[in-house]
């Protein structure tokens, strides 16, 4: 009789104990989801430029660098929103302006990209690194060169510490990738200028060992050919 009362009372002790560590155990799932949920939201919130909901949730302890399905961060979804207002309150909550997602795109340097200058003047005010660069480790200058955006291809050039002359894993510089990507046209003739007159080096050749003004010849780039043959 003993043997059995104290038989059920480790059995019952015990089932106590698997119910408090079931409880402990599922404990960690559940905020797991709140905080799954409460991503969501704010990922939903940011896409939509909804000021006063990010604001809300940032202050009830939502991460601001949360990132998407695709990693994008909220920073990054506001910078291709293009949406000036939702990046400064980010980055004023401590927004990662370096950030990248599946495809190395970061607020910064998709802002580059995109010729977004207001942006560019937030992130390099705010901690913008210039050794993180793309899938084409190139940085937020080239891209800026190849698809003519000559303000942003101003500002950066003329950025303290920035490598005007970084050349990327194709072999190209923004130099060269204003002649080679360019068509010739005002603003590449424009870009050619700003990047000779920051101290670009017209000399870089690419892979091949043909230089910027002997592409720019090639093409008939007549008006570009003249500025890079301007006496240095």
């Amino acid at each position: 009789m003993t043997y059995t009362i104290l038989a059920l009372l480790f059995f019952s002790l015990g089932s106590c104990d698997d119910s408090t560590q079931l409880t402990e155990d599922n404990k960690q799932p559940l905020e797991n989801t709140a905080m799954n949920i409460a991503e969501k939201k704010i990922v939903q919130a940011v896409s939509k430029g909804n000021i006063e909901e990010v604001q809300a949730a940032l202050k009830n302890g939502t991460n601001v660098n949360t990132t998407d399905e695709k990693k994008h961060s909220l920073l990054l979804l506001a910078t291709i929103n293009k949406d000036l207002a939702m990046a400064q309150l980010l980055v004023s909550n401590g927004a990662d302006v370096n950030q990248q997602d599946d495809i190395q795109d970061s607020p910064f340097l998709y802002a580059g990209a995109e010729g977004q200058v207001e942006l560019l003047k937030l992130y390099l005010a705010n901690g913008a690194k210039f050794d993180v660069f793309n899938r084409y480790r190139g940085s937020a200058l080239i891209p800026a060169c190849e698809r003519g955006h000559v303000e942003a291809v101003r500002l950066l050039a003329n950025t303290k510490g920035f490598p005007i002359d970084h050349i990327n894993r194709l072999g190209w510089t923004g130099l060269l990738e204003a002649v080679i990507l360019g068509d010739g046209s005002k603003k590449y003739v424009d870009i050619v200028h700003i990047l000779l007159e920051a101290g670009s080096d017209r000399n870089i050749a690419d892979a091949e060992g043909v230089t910027p003004l002997q592409h720019a010849t090639n093409r008939n780039y007549t008006a570009i050919a003249e500025v890079l043959n301007k006496k240095q």
